[in-house]
């Protein structure tokens, strides 16, 4: 993901983001957690790097094909908007947003001239979801974090519900200690180690 770049001429600071959408879903004894991914991009912030829930992000034309920033909702160039603003972290496992987030977007600061596409000292993690119909996030949809209610292979591949054919599964929790799954989990997948992920165990069920 990516944010508007704000340049303070009188004090060499600019603001960028880069997206954390890839480092975060389920995962199995054999295989690293995974999910639907965009590739890392540059962005900005709104005045001063600053960003509230419900700011509106989208595109930068001056910054193609990868840049972001903050744009006025009403704007033709808004794409998205932001469901939660939270501290950045420098342990993507630890980032999760709410469910229905479409894409995330890391807040980055930098000293001493433009700022680097993905560079920077993180200060801030937004989940946003996307102004279109189109919700890749939303539970089920088979992209963004993983949550309750989307559907992974037996090697902890995150897929579409609708499309997942057979040996699909569905996701019931996502626990630390496959002793705290909830009741009708019949495949708690035990997940590869990754420092700063709050759940070690994908709870499933196969999915009618």
């Amino acid at each position: 993901m990516a944010f508007v770049v704000v340049v303070a001429v009188m004090l060499g600071l600019g603001y960028g983001a880069s997206k954390l959408f890839g480092d975060d879903g389920g995962g199995s004894s054999s295989a690293s957690p995974s999910s639907s991914a965009s590739p890392s991009a540059p962005a900005a912030g709104g005045p001063g790097g600053s960003w509230d829930v419900g700011d509106c992000g989208g595109p930068d034309p001056d910054d193609r094909p990868d840049g972001y920033r903050a744009f006025d909702c009403e704007d033709p160039g808004a794409t998205f908007s932001a469901l939660k603003v939270m501290p950045a972290s420098f342990l993507p496992g630890s980032v999760q947003c709410p469910a229905g987030t479409d894409l995330i977007i890391r807040v980055s600061v930098s000293y001493g001239g433009d700022p680097d596409k993905g560079g920077g000292i993180p200060t801030k993690t937004v989940c946003g979801r996307n102004l279109s119909g189109d919700h890749p996030g939303d539970a089920g949809a088979g992209g963004g974090q993983l949550v309750k209610g989307d559907c992974v292979t037996s090697t902890a591949q995150e897929v579409a519900c609708a499309s997942g054919g057979s040996g699909t599964y569905r996701v019931l929790g996502l626990v630390e200690g496959k002793e705290n799954c909830p009741a009708g989990t019949t495949e708690p997948m035990g997940l590869t180690l990754a420092i700063g992920r709050p759940y070690d165990v994908i709870c499933a069920a196969p999915h009618a």
